[in-house]
């Protein structure tokens, strides 16, 4: 079982781990959809212009949020939902999910992926791990935009609708924003692939 732990509104704590948002050396990914920092948390305070926030832990991570302790090992996650605070300590990413932000872009046509694990719902995204063993394929399947946390190393061939074969490279740390696209993914590495993802749903 996954461990994956949600925060509702609480007042009054801040971030043992934060920075100020001007400081830039923690800003790996920043758009009108999420803002990613690494070992930084400038939104467990819930200011201005954050919303949502899921944390991802890189190592093992310790949250401190209305009287109570979580700690999370590599790869686990916890959402706070907008408006609430937490304290926050070791090595992890915050994942913003910004307020009011444009609207999503969405594939071609919607077709569920297989074999992943679903983490969080929420009304405009989703959490989950995506698995794939060594050698396995994922048929033809969609994804809308998405934050993707890469967790292990491993190599991918793919087949985008309407596009010829890639192949990439997974580096455990990576963190992008990803558009929408329709593809068959083949895991030809000697691993399993496992990414964290955030997919935003359109409306």
């Amino acid at each position: 079982m996954r461990s994956l732990r949600i925060l509702l509104p609480t007042l009054g704590l801040a971030a043992m781990a934060g920075l100020a948002a001007g400081e830039d050396e923690t800003l790996v990914l920043d758009n009108a959809y999420a803002a990613v920092h690494r070992n930084a948390a400038p939104c467990a305070d819930a200011g201005p212009g954050c919303g949502d926030r899921v944390v991802v832990a890189f190592g093992d991570v310790k949250i401190v949020a209305g009287g109570s302790t979580v700690e999370l090992d590599y790869a686990e996650v916890f959402v706070a939902k907008g408006g609430t605070s937490y304290e926050i300590q070791g090595d992890f990413a915050e994942v913003n999910l910004k307020p009011d932000p444009p609207s999503v872009e969405g594939p071609a046509v919607a077709i569920p992926a297989g074999k992943n694990e679903r983490l969080h719902d929420a009304d405009d995204y989703f959490v989950f791990e995506e698995r794939l063993e060594p050698g396995d394929t994922r048929e033809r399947h969609s994804h809308a935009q998405r934050v993707v946390l890469v967790m292990g190393a491993t190599e991918l061939q793919q087949w985008p609708d309407g596009a010829d074969e890639v192949f990439k490279t997974q580096v455990p740390g990576t963190i992008k924003f990803n558009p929408p696209v329709v593809h068959i993914v083949r895991n030809i590495g000697d691993a399993p692939l496992r990414n964290i993802v955030i997919e935003l749903i359109p409306r």
